[in-house]
C-alpha cells in the first residue's frame, strides 16, 4: 500500500489535516507547536485510491533548540520511507526561513512533493498563499483543514499521484510469489538476529558483532528449505524511542517497522539468557498491534542455567515467556542457540506448521455455531446504562488471501449495537474461539459492526442462509 507523509514545520495544521484525510480524530490538534512527537500512522478513507497516512510532526528533535534540526530530520524520515509528500504551510503565517529551509531540502527529494497551503480561510489569506509559488513546487493546493474547505480536490490530487504506482503494487504481489515466506526477524539490539539469520542460511551474509546495533539495514536474504522459498528479512534491533539519538536510528528503526508490516511473519528473537525486557515487550507489542503471525526464538537457550537438566530448563523457560509475554500468548516459540546452531533447523519447521494450520479458517456455518455455543455458555454482559447486550446477528471471516501466504483472517461479527460489547468480552469470544479452532502463530481479529436487526431481517428472511445463524 502506497505511503503518503505529511511533512511541515510546527504548528501549520498538519495533524488537523492528517485527521481530515483520515476521517478519524487521531493526531493531536493544539495551537502550541510540537504536540505531535511520535511518528502516528492511519489508513487514509478520503482518497479514492488507498494509502497510508503518515504524520511526521516533532520526530527527532526538541522545540526548545529550534525548528530547524526537528523538521529536517522530518523531511529525511519522509525522503525515505513515503512514495509522496504532503508539504503543509501556512497561508496566515506566510512565508517563513524554515519553510525556506524545508523546501529546498525537499526538492533533492526522490518521491514526489506536492505543496499544500492550508489555513486559507478566506480571500484575504489568498495574497500569503501566493508567495509560496517561489518553493519551486508547481501549483499548490489550498485547504483549509480546520474548515474542510479544498478537501475534495487535494483528495484528487492525490488520487493523481498514486494512481500510477497501483501497477507496481500489483508487480509487488508477483514478486511476493517468487520471494515465498517472507519472515522479518525482529528483536532488540544484541538478541543475536543476525546469528539466527546466518545459522539458518549456514554462511555468513550479515555483519555479527558483539556491538548492539551493527546492524542498521533490512537486508533480505533468501534461501530454501524443505523445497519451501523463504526471504529473511534481518533487522536492526529495535532501541526504545527515547534512545534513538540520531537521525541514522531514527531510519533503521523506521525501516525495521516497515519489515514488520511487508513480512507474511515476525520471528521475535529474545536473549533468553538476559531475560524478556520491557523493550522485548514493546516489540511484541508492535507485532500485535500490526496483526502479525508470530513465531518467538528465544535464543542464547545454551546459557539459560546451563547446570540445570534440560527439561527443568525448558519448563522454567516456558513460564518465562507466558508470564512475560502474556499478550503474545497466539505465538509458539522455540529455543536455540544461533551461536551454536542448536535447535535452528526448528524455526523454519514451526514457520511451516504456522503456514498449514493459517490454511484452516472455519466456514461461515462453524464460525456462527462456534460463536453462538460461547454466548450460550458465557451470555455478554448487561450494559450498565441502558441494560441491554449485545446480540450476535451474523459472523463471517473476510481473509485476503491475495497480499500474504499467511493470511490473517478478519472475523466481521454482525451485531445490534457494537457499543455494548466491551473488550473483556471481546478477548473472551477470542479466546473461546481458539479453543474451537487451535490455529498457533495467527493472532484472532474481530471488527465489530453494528447493524439494525430490521434490515437485516429484511436482506435475509428467518430461515434463510443468515437467519438461521442469529443468537442472542
Amino acid at each position: 500500500m502506497p505511503t503518503v507523509a505529511i511533512v511541515g514545520r510546527p504548528n501549520v495544521g498538519k495533524s488537523a489535516l492528517f485527521n481530515r484525510l483520515a476521517k478519524r480524530k487521531i493526531a493531536i490538534v493544539h495551537d502550541q507547536p510540537g504536540v505531535t512527537r511520535d511518528r502516528i500512522s492511519a489508513p487514509c478513507l478520503a482518497t479514492t485510491i488507498p494509502c497510508t497516512l503518515i504524520d511526521t510532526g516533532g520526530i527527532g528533535g526538541t522545540l526548545e533548540d529550534g525548528f530547524a534540526e526537528a523538521v529536517t530530520i522530518e523531511a529525511d524520515i519522509a525522503m525515505q520511507t513515503a512514495d509522496l509528500i504532503l508539504f503543509v504551510v501556512d497561508a496566515q503565517d506566510g512565508m517563513t526561513p524554515v519553510d525556506l529551509d524545508l523546501g529546498a531540502k525537499l526538492r533533492k527529494a526522490k518521491p514526489p512533493v506536492m505543496l499544500v497551503v492550508n489555513k486559507v480561510d478566506d480571500d484575504k489569506h489568498t495574497k500569503n498563499a501566493d508567495e509560496f509559488a517561489r518553493l519551486g513546487f508547481g501549483e499548490a493546493v489550498r485547504v483549509s483543514a480546520e474548515h474542510g474547505k479544498g478537501m475534495s480536490f487535494l483528495t484528487e490530487k492525490i488520487d493523481e499521484f498514486l494512481k500510477p504506482l497501483v501497477g507496481e503494487i500489483e508487480q509487488l504481489v508477483a514478486e511476493a510469489e517468487i520471494a515465498g515466506i517472507k519472515l522479518a526477524i525482529v528483536g532488540k539490539p544484541n538478541a543475536g538476529k543476525s546469528s539466527l539469520a546466518n545459522a539458518i542460511l549456514n554462511d555468513q551474509r550479515t555483519i555479527v558483532s558483539e556491538i548492539a546495533g551493527t546492524t542498521r539495514d533490512a537486508i533480505d536474504l533468501p534461501c530454501e528449505f524443505a523445497g519451501e522459498r523463504f526471504t529473511l528479512i534481518d533487522t536492526a534491533g529495535l532501541r526504545p524511542r527515547s534512545k534513538r539519538d540520531t537521525s541514522v536510528e531514527v531510519f533503521s528503526a523506521m525501516r525495521s517497522e516497515r519489515a514488520v508490516r511487508r513480512a507474511d511473519l515476525c520471528i521475535l528473537v529474545v536473549d533468553l539468557a538476559a531475560g524478556i525486557s520491557s523493550q522485548d515487550r514493546k516489540i511484541a507489542q508492535m507485532i500485535l498491534e500490526e496483526n502479525k503471525p508470530c513465531l518467538i526464538v528465544l535464543n542464547k537457550f545454551d546459557l539459560y542455567h546451563p547446570e540445570a537438566p534440560k527439561k527443568a530448563r525448558m519448563e522454567e523457560a516456558t513460564e518465562h515467556v507466558k508470564r512475560e509475554l502474556f499478550f503474545l500468548a497466539y505465538a509458539p516459540f522455540v529455543a536455540v542457540s544461533a551461536k551454536s546452531g542448536q535447535a535452528v533447523d526448528q524455526v523454519l519447521k514451526e514457520v511451516l506448521k504456522i503456514r498449514k494450520g493459517a490454511q484452516n479458517v472455519p466456514s461461515t456455518g462453524k464460525l456462527n455455531r462456534m460463536l453462538q455455543d460461547a454466548m450460550q455458555l458465557n451470555p455478554p454482559p448487561s450494559d450498565r446504562r441502558s441494560a441491554k447486550r449485545v446480540k450476535l446477528y451474523y459472523a463471517t471471516a473476510a481473509v485476503e488471501e491475495k497480499y500474504s501466504v499467511i493470511p490473517v483472517p478478519t472475523f466481521v461479527l454482525f451485531v445490534n449495537d457494537k457499543s455494548l460489547m466491551p473488550k473483556s468480552y471481546e478477548s473472551y469470544l477470542s479466546n473461546r474461539l481458539r479453543e474451537f479452532n487451535p490455529v498457533a502463530g495467527v493472532p484472532i481479529v474481530f471488527s465489530v459492526r453494528s447493524r439494525d436487526r430490521r434490515e437485516w431481517e429484511k436482506r435475509d428472511p428467518p430461515g434463510g442462509a443468515r437467519g438461521g445463524k442469529k443468537t442472542s
